[in-house]
């Protein structure tokens, strides 16, 4: 098979040896799906929610659409993809009173469901293979054990946690697509707010991911690295801009089947909005589109989230 293959073999690995007998793969993490959702922070990234006796809600809705597969040179694959990805996330975070290192304490937890419309068609020498998944299940939990805020200034925020991603998700290693990874990542993250005294925002998060092995497969994904970013102009209640995110895979994969050591790549850029009024939940609402893919689908995500603290 040529390298364009090769390098989308992880959609179909599992499912695609057992029916070849033989894949040589040049992969970026499993299944070209990236451990942790990105795409979620924009506006107000750095603002944790306030201290509060119960704690905030929040529902985050996602639509990620893509029709193209990208090899490590960037160009068009081979091989046809129709992937449609929903996401329903429910997150809830307590921040407190209590302090360390300066800075409010607070954790969380975040609930996410998939429905994956997946179809992948391969092509192999004796003509063109069919693969298929269409799961709606739980994805992985991701807990936040410790979130710390730092109000620096009136204009100034800052905030950091840690976040552990556990194999709670639906997962078939023979499945073309699963809700969950069926192994463990970890994840430090800084965020950040800016708000010139005349509103105009610039916000920041960056996080690094570390995953475990998946025992079912022997795969372990290499380190990940995102930045996601927002800059906009608050005009009374509404804030408008531009919003994106730059994501690498910054080491590489660990398989037995891996004969390179390619890596995931992508970017996406595109309007962002946010409201907010004192009395009203909190609405922020983005969309993007991706370019300058390697390894992965290159596609449109749009998201939608609500909140509210009680």
């Amino acid at each position: 098979m040529n390298n364009k293959n090769n390098s989308c073999g992880k959609h179909v690995m599992a499912l695609t040896l057992s029916l070849l007998g033989a894949w040589t793969s040049a992969e970026a993490t499993e299944n070209g799906v990236p451990t942790t959702t990105f795409g979620v922070y924009d506006f107000g990234a750095g603002m944790a929610p306030p201290p509060t006796e119960n704690g905030t809600l929040s529902l985050r809705t996602g639509f990620y659409s893509s029709r193209i597969v990208k090899d490590n040179q960037g160009n068009h694959s081979d091989n046809d993809v129709d992937l449609d990805l929903l996401s329903i996330a429910a997150s809830y975070i307590r921040m407190t009173e209590h302090t360390l290192f300066g800075a409010n304490y607070g954790f969380g937890i975040v609930l996410p469901f998939f429905k994956i419309d997946a179809e992948l068609k391969v092509q192999t020498p004796a003509g063109p293979m069919k693969l298929e998944a269409d799961p709606f299940r739980m994805a992985d939990a991701f807990f936040i054990p410790v979130i710390l805020q730092w109000n620096v200034s009136p204009n100034f925020f800052v905030n950091s946690y840690f976040g552990v991603t556990a194999p709670t998700g639906d997962y078939d290693k023979k499945r073309l697509a699963s809700p969950g990874t069926n192994h463990w990542v970890y994840s430090p993250g800084l965020s950040a707010t800016y708000i010139t005294d005349s509103g105009f925002e610039v916000s920041s998060n960056f996080q690094v991911d570390f995953s475990s092995r998946n025992q079912a497969t022997d795969y372990k994904n290499g380190v990940e690295y995102r930045h996601e970013f927002a800059v906009g102009q608050h005009m009374g209640p509404w804030t408008v801009g531009l919003g994106g995110f730059y994501y690498r895979q910054i080491s590489d994969d660990n398989a037995p089947n891996l004969t390179s050591g390619n890596r995931a790549a992508v970017s996406a850029l595109g309007p962002a909005v946010a409201f907010f009024k004192p009395g009203l939940p909190p609405v922020s609402a983005h969309i993007y589109k991706e370019f300058d893919a390697r390894n992965r689908s290159e596609g449109y995500t749009f998201a939608v989230r609500v909140s509210q603290s009680f």
